[in-house]
């Protein structure tokens, strides 16, 4: 039986002092100020880039709750089948950021609130993992929170953006078991593709992508350890802008 890593409350102290590590040396690049920055971020560099090479700002909510067994559940959405990308996949409630938020953790509460209904009051934001940017140029923060009373959420999905409400273990995306990977190359570099199985009340999930990506990550920084096969994350990065010339690096 898995459970809550040090208890509920050790994990939330404990995820509250995470810092994201700083990226490797070959991540960093240079702008024409000379200015480093690290192609997985807003930084210095970003601000100069011509508006159509700017990153999109999102945020996703990586709300774990505590199991009957005492393990670790995160809550997942199944995408609704109309809509125009990503119809059917399985993602963490979540999206672009908007005018009115703060920060990523208000884009990452108010979009789990409008598409499952999910009190933003009862979610206790504990860290912020580093950016992951997609190959179409959309940089995803991972929001970490904490549902203290499962009990207090009553799942209400917007039908026009969400199927299915569901949640899995999250010590699985560590495992080595129902899942498969597939080799990719992008911009001449190799990375794998995550797909994980995942069976719950008869209805079949495939779990996989950018958000099985980040779920592995989540679960490396809360369980404080490795996954049992090879991560291989892909490396996407900024276009470099020299003069308003912009290249891909």
């Amino acid at each position: 039986m898995d459970s809550a890593p040090g208890g509920l409350y050790e994990l939330i102290q404990r995820l509250r002092l995470y810092k994201p590590p700083p990226p490797p040396d070959d991540e960093d690049d240079v702008d024409e100020k000379g200015k480093v920055f690290s192609a997985m971020g807003i930084s210095e560099a970003q601000a100069s880039l011509p508006e159509s090479f700017q990153p999109k700002r999102a945020a996703v909510l990586i709300c774990l709750f505590v199991g009957e067994r005492g393990e670790l559940r995160v809550i997942l959405t199944k995408r609704s089948r109309n809509l125009s990308t990503h119809s059917g996949e399985v993602s963490l409630p979540g999206g672009k950021m908007e005018e009115g938020d703060k920060d990523d953790a208000d884009t990452a509460t108010r979009e789990a609130k409008e598409e499952i209904g999910l009190d933003p009051s009862i979610v206790t934001v504990v860290a912020l993992l580093e950016p992951f940017l997609s190959r179409h140029l959309l940089r995803v923060v991972p929001v970490i929170g904490i549902l203290s009373d499962k009990q207090a959420f009553k799942s209400k999905p917007n039908a026009s953006e969400v199927e299915t409400v569901f949640d899995a273990p999250l010590e699985m995306f560590l495992k080595d078991e129902n899942r498969r990977s597939e080799e990719r190359e992008w911009m001449g570099e190799k990375f794998l593709i995550h797909y994980f199985n995942f069976e719950t009340e008869n209805k079949q999930f495939v779990i996989w992508g950018l958000t099985a990506g980040i779920l592995i990550h989540a679960a490396s920084v809360v369980y404080d350890r490795t996954p049992s096969f090879p991560e291989q994350r892909p490396r996407y990065r900024l276009p470099r802008c020299i003069k308003g010339n912009c290249t891909m690096p």
